[in-house]
C-alpha cells in the first residue's frame, strides 16, 4: 500500500487508485490519521479531510476504534452478484436475476415498435420526456392501487428513481432509514452520496413500526421501503402493517418517504403503501423483474414538488428515458399480461418448495414473495463455502445486513421445484459440516 499526496484531494485520489488497482482490498484498515500525516509530512486535518472525501465517495467507512477501512462493497462494485461468483459446474442460486424463461420476448416487441415508427419523425431534443401513451399507462397501473397520479415521471429503473428522489430533498450528512436486511445497492447509494443509513429490522410484513419510530427519533430525514418482493427476505407490506407505518409517519410529516415497488406484475400479493402519510413522498414502480432488467424503466408518482425536482434532475443528466423503451413497455401492456402473473405463481411454487424442504431439516427460512429465500444459519461464510463444495452457489447474507443475524440469500429463479429437496439437503449438510471460510 503506497499512499501519496500533499493535499486532501491528492491523498484521497491516491487511496482511490490503490483500491481500484486491488492493492487495498475490502476490509483493509487505513493508517491512523496522525500516523499517515506524519508519514506524508502534512497536517492531520489534511488527512482527516481526505478520509472524509473517501467516505463521501462510498469507498471507505469509519467504525470508531476499528478505524477507517475499505468498504466491503465499494461503489464501483457490480449491483448484483456477478457471474464470476458462480464457479463452473456450480448451480446458480446466487445471482438474483429473474428467470429468462419467464420474461417476454423483447425482440418481437422492439420489432413492432420499429414498424410503428416507420415514417415518423425521430425523437429530438426538446420533445416531451414522457410519451402521452406512457403517462396514460402509468396512470392506469397506479391509480387502481390508490396512488395519486397528478404528478408523474419516468426514470431509468428503481435505483435511479430512488437516487433522484433522495437527492431532490437531502444533502450530505442527512440520515435515511433503510431496511435491515435490505438491498445492498441502497446502502451503496447512500455511501456514495454522503448520506448516512439508519437500519430498520424487518419481518415478513416489512419494516417493524417500532424500528421506523426509533429511526425517525434518531433524526432520519427520509425512509425507503419495499412494498413487495423485498430483497433479500421476500417481505411484503400488508394492509395492517401499512396502517401502522402510516401512523408512525404521521407524527413526522416533514419526513420523505420513498416506496420501491419492483415486485409490480411479479407478485400476486396486493400493493399496500404509505404514500401521503407525509408531505413529501414517492412511489417507484419498476418493470425490470417482470419484463426484463434491460428494460430500464420505472414509473414514478409523488407529490408535486418531489416529482418536479426529479424531472429537473433528469434534465441535467440524461434528459429522458428512451422513447423506444417507453413505447416497448406500452406495447407489452397492450398484449396479454398472463405471462407476468404466471411468473409470479412459478416463483411462489419454487420458494414454497424450498422453505418446506428446509423445514424438514429443521432450518428456518423466509420468502413470502419475489425471487429469494432468506435462510438463517449459524455461520454464513462457512455455510457458503460448504455449499460451493457441494456444487451450489448462494450469496452470503453479510452483503445485505447491518445488524440482522447471519443468513444466506438463495435465489430460486434459476432453479425448478424439483431441485429444492436436493438444495435443502445440501444447505443442511453445509450447516452441519461447513466448508472452509470464504
Amino acid at each position: 500500500m503506497v499512499i501519496t499526496g500533499r493535499g486532501s484531494h491528492e491523498i484521497a485520489d491516491s487511496v482511490e487508485r490503490e483500491i481500484a488497482a486491488g492493492a487495498l482490498e475490502a476490509g483493509t484498515v487505513l493508517p491512523p490519521i496522525r500516523d499517515l500525516a506524519g508519514e506524508l509530512g502534512v497536517n492531520p486535518n489534511t488527512v482527516a479531510a481526505a478520509y472524509r472525501l473517501l467516505r463521501e465517495r462510498g469507498l471507505v467507512e469509519t467504525g470508531g476504534r476499528r478505524g477507517t477501512r475499505v468498504r466491503p462493497r465499494p461503489a464501483s462494485a457490480p449491483r448484483e452478484t456477478g457471474p464470476g461468483a458462480v464457479p463452473p459446474g456450480a448451480r446458480d442460486a446466487a445471482t438474483g436475476n429473474p428467470d429468462p424463461r419467464l420474461l417476454p420476448d423483447l425482440a418481437a416487441v422492439l420489432a413492432e415498435v420499429a414498424r410503428n415508427r416507420a415514417g415518423r419523425a425521430p425523437t429530438l431534443y426538446g420533445d416531451p420526456p414522457v410519451l402521452p401513451a406512457m403517462e396514460e399507462a402509468a396512470r392506469s397501473l397506479l391509480a387502481p392501487d390508490g396512488v395519486p397520479t397528478d404528478a408523474l415521471t419516468v426514470t431509468s429503473g428503481a435505483l435511479d428513481g430512488i437516487d433522484r428522489v433522495l437527492r431532490s430533498a437531502l444533502r450530505a450528512g442527512d440520515a435515511v432509514a433503510l431496511e435491515d436486511p435490505g438491498w445492498p445497492s441502497e446502502y451503496d447509494l447512500l455511501a456514495a452520496t454522503g448520506l448516512k443509513s439508519v437500519p430498520m429490522a424487518v419481518d415478513d410484513d416489512g419494516p417493524l413500526p417500532e424500528e421506523l419510530a426509533a429511526a425517525l427519533r434518531s433524526g432520519a430525514r427520509a425512509v425507503v421501503l419495499t412494498n413487495r418482493a423485498q430483497n433479500p427476505t421476500g417481505a411484503a407490506i400488508g394492509a395492517e402493517r401499512a396502517a401502522a407505518l402510516r401512523a408512525v409517519l404521521a407524527e413526522h410529516p416533514q419526513v420523505l418517504t420513498v416506496e420501491d415497488d419492483h415486485g409490480f406484475d411479479l407478485v400476486d400479493l396486493p400493493f399496500h403503501g404509505v404514500f401521503g402519510a407525509t408531505r413529501r413522498w414517492a412511489v417507484i414502480r419498476s418493470v425490470a423483474k417482470a419484463y426484463g432488467p434491460d428494460l430500464r424503466l420505472a414509473m414514478l408518482a409523488g407529490d408535486l414538488v418531489t416529482v418536479d425536482r426529479v424531472r429537473a434532475l433528469m434534465q441535467t443528466g440524461p434528459g429522458w428515458v428512451s422513447h423506444v423503451l417507453q413505447e416497448a413497455f406500452v406495447e407489452l401492456l397492450q398484449g396479454p399480461r398472463v405471462g407476468a402473473r404466471e411468473a409470479g405463481r412459478s416463483y411462489a411454487a419454487r420458494r414454497d418448495a424450498l422453505i418446506a424442504a428446509l423445514a424438514e431439516h429443521g432450518l428456518q427460512a423466509r420468502g413470502r414473495s419475489g425471487l429469494n429465500v432468506w435462510v438463517s444459519v449459524p455461520d454464513e461464510a462457512a455455510a457458503t463455502a460448504g455449499l460451493l463444495s457441494r456444487g451450489w452457489a448462494v450469496t452470503p447474507g453479510h452483503r445485505f445486513r447491518a445488524s440482522a443475524g447471519p443468513a444466506l440469500r438463495v435465489t430460486v429463479s434459476a432453479l425448478d421445484v424439483a431441485d429444492m429437496p436436493e438444495l435443502a439437503r445440501a444447505v443442511a449438510a453445509s450447516v452441519r459440516q461447513p466448508g472452509p471460510a470464504v
